[in-house]
């Protein structure tokens, strides 16, 4: 079974009645998942978006650089949620989302990755254990420039991200 980074960008209105009742938001999401199932739309335009098992190496490169909002896992637990898949989600607030959203463009994944062998990355013990050669990180990159306009879409719109793994 695979661990898959997953987000949603919801309202402030969704995050509020969200963390009032967790079931709903489990709900809600899902309806968001299966929607966007029969359209598929570039992460600038999506409510919802996942960077397949990228997601902890993406979480290992930017820990690196220092990025300032942990956009992989979250910064909250929303309180009293059930496990969505490898744990209950958590979520960043509008304001953290529009610091990503602002950093992101400025950390390209040429600066995330100078300097990093495979060595390094397997001896973190990175999921998933791909690092025998520098090429796997192109897959990284992949997922990683989607979230930019993902976060950008999301801070003009003044939402909230959820973030879990599934």
């Amino acid at each position: 079974m695979s661990m898959i980074g997953e987000y949603a960008r919801i309202t402030p209105d969704e995050l509020k009645r969200a963390l009032s009742d967790p079931d709903w938001a489990y709900d809600f999401v899902q309806e968001l998942l299966d929607e966007q199932e029969e359209v598929d739309q570039p992460s600038g335009q999506a409510r919802c978006l996942d960077t397949d098992k990228a997601w902890d190496a993406i979480g290992f490169l930017l820990r690196r650089v220092g990025f300032s909002v942990d956009i992989v896992h979250g910064e909250q637990l929303i309180p009293g949620a059930d496990d969505w898949g490898y744990g209950p989600p958590c979520y960043l607030t509008p304001e953290r989302v529009r610091i990503a959203a602002e950093s992101l463009p400025s950390t390209s994944f040429e600066t995330l990755v100078q300097g990093v062998t495979p060595g390094e990355l397997s001896q973190a013990d990175v999921y998933p254990q791909i690092w025998s050669d520098l090429s796997a990180l192109d897959y990284v990159r992949h997922h990683y420039e989607s979230l930019s306009p993902f976060f950008a879409a999301a801070a003009e719109e003044g939402d909230a991200v959820l973030v879990w793994l599934d």
